[in-house]
């Protein structure tokens, strides 16, 4: 059995220190809740949760992905509500958990944003306006859209993998995509209520999850669109990524060989 352990999570209330659904509106209509998965981001975390709007949002669950550093304390203190995984399991694993918790606190849209500070969640009006003004189901940021940015030291191969990866998946389902992997999104979580779409899996829990939820979406007839966006990459001699070269792209790249073999659901 699989141990997680609840740190804090559940609807906010009038004690907790910046999100608190008794003291603010729903954003035009709708509840909201942003998910940030955190691997030790102890250096990053406050000022991810110090750039949310707090009256934008009616959860901000920052999912704890195995941290031995203070990122859970931090972001606790920051007003967050944080769960955390025993050991790292992750960014797929811990989406669907952030997800599921906010599900389960009755939220109508979750906005993902990363827990290392590359996106900017001020700009996450972007995302949820069109799910509200065009009826769309899940809005994917991109960087290459006219109006988006990236900035910092983002990498070469990165650069080249960002390019190819929308390729790739733009032929396999036939619809022009400037963006596959940024995981910068929003979704309406109804979603999630489509037995044909399953995050439940363990071949998930890695950076497939994001390709595997776009892939879905985008062939079972839901509504997609890319908004721009920044994307910003930190000085190196700040710290590396985490992605793992080969194992890391395989999880990216595997959902559209399996998907479209027909070897995975």
């Amino acid at each position: 059995m699989r141990r997680i352990q609840v740190v804090r999570c559940g609807r906010p209330n009038e004690t907790d220190p910046v999100f608190s659904r008794g003291v603010r509106d729903l954003y035009r209509g709708l509840r909201i809740s942003a998910v940030v998965p955190a691997l030790n981001e102890e250096a990053r975390i406050e000022r991810v949760i110090g750039r949310v709007d707090p009256t934008l949002v009616d959860a901000l669950i920052v999912v704890d992905d195995g941290s031995t550093d203070r990122t859970a304390q931090l972001a606790r203190q920051a007003g967050a509500q944080v769960v955390s995984h025993h050991k790292k399991r992750g960014v797929g694993a811990a989406l669907r958990l952030g997800l599921n918790l906010a599900r389960r606190d009755g939220c109508d849209v979750a906005v993902i944003v990363a827990g290392n500070g590359k996106d900017d969640p001020r700009e996450m009006p972007r995302l949820i306006d069109p799910i509200l003004d065009e009826s769309v189901d899940l809005v994917v940021g991109s960087r290459f859209a006219p109006g988006g940015h990236y900035g910092g030291d983002m990498p070469l191969y990165r650069r080249v993998a960002t390019r190819v990866h929308p390729w790739m998946m733009s032929r396999c389902v036939g619809r022009r995509l400037s963006e596959s992997t940024n995981g910068f999104r929003a979704l309406r979580l109804s979603l999630l209520n489509d037995c044909r779409l399953n995050l439940d899996q363990s071949w998930l829990d890695g950076y497939g999850l994001e390709v595997y939820l776009l892939w879905k979406v985008l062939t079972l007839g839901y509504r997609h669109t890319e908004v721009p966006c920044s994307k910003i990459y930190p000085p190196r001699r700040q710290g590396c990524t985490k992605m793992r070269p080969v194992i890391d792209w395989w999880s990216l790249v595997s959902p559209m060989l399996l998907l479209g073999s027909g070897l995975r659901r």
